[in-house]
């Protein structure tokens, strides 16, 4: 189950995912672009439309496919804003909005599926590299990532006893379509090489292969970390 998966790094861990082997449900604002990526990637790929800052939503998706499976192997939480505000132009109404989509989403899915986790589950909760390094304009942003970070690790205590692993996912600056079309430019560009250890663009499918090792037993021995998949940007 991926959060936000109807494009960006969520559509890229959706197939992922798909070519190997996994059925996937995608929640999603999208209609569109959620629509072609389960035609796409082909009948094991089902999208909803799920607008996760609103609690019923999450409850009726989390329902329907857990009663669908009786299982949930992987839930991932991907959904997130990361509007660029400056402080003094930051409403409180968009700070609200940063917290109920970025982190309170992330806690309704999780406990809304426990009924439906088991021993060998994997919880991925998508952090970011600006929490570890700071960004300008950000602050909202930066601020549910961190409790994200907080969230993960007190969740791997309570439900490692169950065998359910939750781990943080923190990638880098990606080049989604979105950020290449909103935010990218020739200067952030080498902005981004110059502080990276590999000094190559991220790319989603980097991440979802990350993702993809987070869900699976090979990372059985891994629960309660932050993973930064950043090409050692926050290593500087």
């Amino acid at each position: 189950m991926i959060t936000g998966g109807a494009q960006g790094i969520g559509a890229a861990i959706a197939e992922s995912f798909i070519n190997n082997d996994m059925t996937v449900h995608i929640a999603d604002i999208d209609d569109e672009r959620g629509a072609a990526l389960t035609s796409r990637l082909g009948n094991n790929c089902y999208f909803s439309h799920t607008d996760v800052s609103q609690e019923q939503d999450i409850v009726n998706w989390l329902k329907e496919v857990g009663s669908k499976h009786q299982a949930i192997d992987v839930l991932v939480n991907n959904a997130a804003s990361d509007r660029r505000i400056s402080i003094d132009k930051l409403t409180t109404a968009e700070w609200d909005h940063f917290l109920d989509l970025n982190l309170r989403s992330y806690f309704l899915t999780c406990r809304e599926s426990l009924s439906y986790l088991h021993s060998g589950s994997s919880i991925i909760n998508l952090g970011s590299v600006t929490f570890h390094v700071g960004y300008a304009d950000m602050s909202a942003y930066i601020s549910t990532k961190g409790g994200i970070v907080g969230f993960s690790r007190g969740l791997a205590r309570e439900l490692g006893p169950r065998g359910i692993r939750v781990n943080c996912l923190a990638p880098g600056w990606t080049m989604t379509e979105r950020q290449l079309r909103d935010y990218v430019t020739p200067d952030t560009i080498e902005l981004v090489k110059s502080v990276q250890c590999l000094p190559e663009l991220l790319q989603p499918e980097e991440i979802a292969q990350v993702a993809l090792f987070l869900a699976s037993r090979v990372s059985s021995a891994i629960t309660g970390q932050v993973i930064l998949a950043d090409k050692g940007w926050a290593h500087n």
